[in-house]
């Protein structure tokens, strides 16, 4: 069963190639620029638990849903800021920050997850996402039943 969770969350990247592929030049206008942030997935008994890495991230710039039934996204649009030299004459000798920090990661979930019961949460420059599974399914049951 975990090899197969783990597949579906490897289909996502797949997909994301396939939805912003330049077969279609809105998505390719709209992914233009866009950045990768890295993200661990945990299969924990009762959830699956997303860590993205977000520094310098407000909450307010990161948007979390689930679209077309089973696909998480998490993207912003955030823009960073450049500081501007206090005096003038000022200017930058070194820049390595992206200046554009928008980003979007999709990730097909499982048939188990409980879609109602998503929670994000966004601290220290760590997104956690926390997908709750839903309960196993009862086992059929055999009932004898007697022949007259």
């Amino acid at each position: 069963m975990a090899s197969s969770v783990s597949h579906l969350f490897h289909l996502p990247e797949t997909v994301e190639k396939m939805l912003f592929s330049a077969s279609n030049p809105r998505d390719s206008r709209e992914t233009r620029g866009l950045s990768s942030v890295p993200v661990d997935i945990l299969d924990a008994p009762k959830e699956y638990v997303f860590y993205f890495d977000v520094p310098g991230f407000a909450k307010s710039d990161i948007q979390v849903t689930v679209e077309d039934e089973n696909t998480l996204v998490v993207r912003s649009n955030a823009k960073r800021k450049r500081e501007d030299g206090e005096d003038e004459g000022c200017k930058y000798l070194r820049l390595e920050r992206k200046a554009s920090p928008k980003f979007v990661r999709k990730f097909r979930l499982p048939e188990n997850s409980n879609l109602s019961a998503i929670s994000a949460k966004c601290e220290d420059g760590v997104l956690t996402v926390t997908v709750e599974k839903l309960p196993p399914p009862p086992k059929a049951k055999t009932v004898q039943v007697t022949v007259s």
